[in-house]
């Protein structure tokens, strides 16, 4: 439910002519409007806290107020845009300011997990459209009219009949004393009506941002601040035996140096604990750390081994597991098939590694509350967290959300927020942590390693009568629970359980395996080690039945349509934290964007020795992608010209930021099949930077060709549901070129083996 009242009497936003409370709570309001302002704004003030506001001031100016995080994919740009258009306001005339972290206020600031649009267009209409109701109906009243005959137009309202009109600013006071309308009494915009909404628009901070003036949290600057590095333990759970700083209090600028609290499990969001060094500046911090001499007690993990690790994975995943799905039974199919297929796929950890590294300013002032900058996905998670390390009220903690030089899921985690605000009490001034893109690489919440094992039964016609999947994973749940072996109902939500093929006989299974490093949400999550494995396999049915790969995934896909899973579950469908019912799994949008990026990318053409298409769909985040990846293998060489990709993700706000998330997808897809991989030795992480850990660089980018499918569906997700389909149709089109088949990634070098 969505309740807005009219709160202009409050002073929330100063001079706010007309001021909308927009609650995304089902409690109804505490307070009427009446009763509150009657009674004084004291106990105005008391009254039901709202969660988003809009205001327009006197000289029409529109307020809205940005809750969610921004990173890159345009949000502070594409939910103000559909209030916009609900509103009929010109955006020249809109601005937009960043809510600080308070879910009092503010509901849900949590970006991550590609809901923002999906979870508040809604909430963003009504929010227009009560602020354009009430203005028509003051320009209604102004006029001594009926309200019907009044409508908005682009920061105007009109009297139809005469085409009188009056600017926002004219009426917007008048606006501010009427009671806001039932949502019964709200008209909204037909999509052909749309001004914004789906129109490709610029980001509201594109200028600040190509000018250099945008502050992200590494441009936090506040007075008498000083900088700290830490070098934290190399191993998950190590501790500080000793530690030497007398070289590093020689270097210039470097004024202390400070054990900091050490962690225990469960790791949570909790620091890693290590010894920090202050100084003056972020390079003096930097070289006081590198000068450090400390001696550690590795811990528990210091005998973990990636390479050993994944000989455990296979193992694991060679045993039966844990079914969480079947239809049928897949054992006498695999009996009866005349053929058997059974293949391996191997992913290893992944890094975020954001261009902006891990970073925060915290300052306490004299009455004990604490203010932190911070570029955070989860301000709330920052401030609960905060408040419980620090034994303080969350009351007294602001935290203000700062843009953020990319995220991926790491910078909802705050562990290196509570840094800064445990150096700033330790040393009573602001402190500002800066994280090396070393310290980022080996202390990261790390993408889970994975071995999944599929098998399958096929008929004399080469069709699938039997398919048994079983994933095997160290969990996210381990942060929380350090015992926990077998994954979380949630990950197997995540394009495992879904898993939509018609095929008469399927099990599905989960496996168990302990955690070594801190796991982590990372982009797409567990969909990346599903979608690799499930679209690679049906690569390889298709080579073995002598089928083309496109035909034989749309025969998998079937002539089905809306996929009911409950009767073959044994575990819940979280299904993204929606209603089924509103979000179902629904195969004819999976087959509808497979057929028109075959379309787009003229499958079936013929290429020179070398080259070859691949191609793979996935849904994920309760959208549909499909993508073909063109690869051009020469002299043990791989480029990648081209790559297509069609998404359907229900209604689109900004067509320019879906296309631009789903292209960012195709280069970080390529970055982590080509080389991002992170290996370990006696617990500690081998890779260090970007030569190690590699990422595509511009010369390496393809080119990449987007099309949006045209829909009428709620809104779904766009950040993420791009990543997974990537690697598996690289892979499955180097198959194609080479005939050399990649079930481990990365796969740099058996590119040239």
């Amino acid at each position: 439910m969505v309740q807005i009242t009219n709160v202009s009497r409050r002073k929330v936003l100063k001079g706010g002519a007309l001021t909308l409370a927009v609650s995304l709570y089902a409690a109804p309001l505490s307070k009427s409007l009446a009763d509150s302002t009657a009674a004084g704004e004291d106990a105005d003030q008391q009254a039901f806290t709202p969660a988003v506001y809009l205001s327009i001031d006197a000289t029409g100016l529109v307020t809205i107020i940005a809750h969610r995080s921004e990173m890159g994919q345009g949000i502070r740009t594409s939910l103000p845009m559909v209030v916009a258009d609900e509103l009929e306001a010109d955006w020249n005339r809109v601005r937009i300011e960043q809510a600080p972290g308070d879910e009092a206020t503010y509901g849900s600031q949590n970006t991550d997990g590609s809901r923002s649009v999906r979870r508040f267009f809604a909430a963003m209409r009504e929010a227009g459209a009560t602020a354009r109701h009430l203005l028509e109906a003051a320009a209604a009243r102004r006029w001594q009219v009926p309200a019907r005959e009044c409508a908005a137009s682009q920061h105007r309202i009109v009297h139809v009949p005469t085409g009188n009109s009056v600017d926002f600013s004219e009426v917007a006071i008048l606006a501010r004393d009427l009671p806001a309308p039932r949502r019964t009494d709200l008209r909204f915009k037909d999509r052909e009506e749309w001004t914004y909404i789906g129109k490709e628009m610029p980001i509201v901070d594109l200028g600040d941002i190509t000018l250099g003036q945008a502050i992200y949290g590494i441009d936090v600057r506040r007075p008498g601040m000083v900088f700290a590095a830490i070098a934290r333990p190399p191993v998950l759970g190590g501790k500080v035996v000793s530690f030497d700083d007398k070289k590093a209090l020689e270097i210039k600028g470097v004024e202390a140096v400070i054990k900091m609290r050490e962690a225990s499990p469960p790791f949570a969001f909790q620091p890693l604990g290590g010894v920090a060094v202050v100084a003056s500046n972020t390079f003096a911090a930097f070289k006081g750390k590198e000068a450090l001499e400390i001696e550690w007690d590795d811990g528990t993990h210091a005998s973990y081994s990636s390479s050993e690790f994944k000989e455990t994975l296979t193992a694991a995943a060679r045993v039966p597991g844990k079914m969480v799905r079947q239809r049928g039974n897949v054992f006498p199919a695999f009996e009866a098939a005349a053929t058997r297929m059974e293949a391996e796929y191997y992913i290893p950890h992944h890094a975020h590694a954001p261009m902006e590294p891990q970073c925060a300013v915290a300052e306490f002032a004299e009455d004990g509350s604490l203010e932190v900058w911070a570029p955070t996905q989860h301000p709330q998670n920052a401030r609960d967290t905060l408040a419980a390390l620090l034994g303080m009220p969350v009351q007294m903690i602001k935290l203000n959300v700062t843009l953020l030089g990319g995220g991926f899921g790491r910078k909802s985690k705050p562990d290196f927020i509570v840094e800064a605000a445990w150096l700033a009490r330790k040393l009573g001034k602001p402190v500002h942590v800066t994280w090396s893109r070393e310290d980022d690489i080996r202390h990261d919440y790390l993408h889970t390693v994975s071995v999944q094992r599929l098998e399958a039964g096929l008929d004399e016609d080469g069709k699938t009568t039997g398919w048994r999947h079983r994933s095997v994973f160290p969990s996210i749940g381990s942060l929380f629970n350090p015992s926990q072996r077998t994954p979380a109902d949630v990950e197997l939500s995540l394009g495992l359980l879904d898993t939509p093929y018609n095929v008469p006989n399927l099990r599905l299974e989960a496996g168990e395996a302990e955690a070594h490093v801190r796991i982590g949400w990372f982009r797409s999550v567990a969909n990346v080690q599903h979608a690799f494995a499930i679209q690679s396999f049906v690569d390889e049915l298709a080579h073995e039945a002598g089928r083309d790969p496109k035909d034989y995934l749309l025969e998998l896909i079937g002539d089905q349509d809306i996929i009911n899973l409950n009767p073959e579950l044994t575990v819940p469908h979280e299904n993204y934290g929606e209603p089924v019912d509103k979000f179902p799994v629904d195969a004819g949008r999976l087959r509808n964007v497979v057929q028109r990026v075959a379309a787009m990318a003229e499958w079936g053409r013929v290429f020179p020795d070398g080259q070859a298409l691949g191609i793979a769909a996935h849904r994920s985040f309760l959208s549909y992608v499909a993508t073909v990846v063109h690869v051009d293998v020469q002299d043990g060489e791989l480029r990648v010209p081209a790559v297509y990709s069609v998404i359907d993700a229900g209604i689109v706000v900004n067509p320019d930021r879906v296309k631009a998330q789903v292209e960012g997808a195709a280069v970080m897809g390529l970055s982590l099949a080509m080389g991002g991989e992170i290996t370990a030795a006696n617990g500690r992480v081998d890779q260090s930077n970007f030569h190690d850990f590699e990422v595509t660089r511009m010369r390496e980018a393809p080119h990449v060709a987007v099309e949006i499918v045209e829909s009428d569906e709620l809104p779904a997700g766009v950040g993420e549901p791009g990543l997974p389909p990537f690697a598996p149709a690289l892979c499955n089109a180097i198959f194609a070129a080479t005939g050399r088949r990649i079930r481990h990634l990365p796969i740099r070098d058996q590119i040239a083996g």
